[in-house]
């Protein structure tokens, strides 16, 4: 696994070995001692996660607070996404600012997302799979959103905005100026 920084400090991507033949491929998705240290710290996934949506689904931007705050391990097991994380830690450099790359079953890349960090992303194929992997268990009274399309973040979601599907709850979310605060 080939471990890649970010602009946004302990946010990573992570390139499988992907091992092909005439049967198909074969790779190690996830391996606790190779991400330990790829990562530099000790992580402990307790809970995996998975979602299916079709083309325009905008999912987020979501997070969890204090002590229940959670880090996340993000794939596409089928189709592809625009994935984002924000930096909503009030003391860190990068504190506002986002990365965004495409997660796609064909590209087989990850997103390591630490807690602090508002996560959301974007169906771009006709249907995705997404699955993740959190070092926390969900709190449903921890719950953190920002808006999708705070201005203050600027995120380009490559997507006609009149085409996106959002929830009513992820549509009534405030800025990140009125947030919930992670710690």
């Amino acid at each position: 696994m080939n471990f890649i920084s970010t602009n946004l400090e302990g946010c990573f991507i992570i390139e499988p070995k992907i091992i092909l033949d005439e049967r198909g491929y074969f790779m190690e998705s996830f391996n606790e001692n190779t991400f330990q240290k790829g990562a530099g710290k000790t992580i402990h996934f307790v809970q995996d996660n998975q979602s299916f949506s079709t083309k325009g689904v905008l999912r987020g931007l979501h997070y969890q607070t204090g002590e229940h705050a959670q880090a996340k391990l993000v794939r596409v097991l089928s189709g592809e996404v625009l994935d984002v994380a924000v930096d909503i830690r009030p003391d860190s450099i990068s504190y506002g600012q986002s990365f965004s790359i495409v997660l796609s079953s064909e590209n087989q890349k990850q997103l390591f997302i630490p807690r602090g960090f508002a996560h959301g992303f974007l169906v771009l194929s006709d249907t995705a799979t997404f699955f993740y992997k959190c070092d926390n268990f969900y709190n449903k009274d921890s719950e953190g959103g920002i808006l999708y399309n705070d201005s203050s973040i600027k995120i380009d979601w490559q997507f006609p905005t009149e085409k996106l599907i959002i929830s009513e709850k992820d549509r009534l979310l405030p800025t990140l100026e009125f947030a919930k605060k992670v710690w």
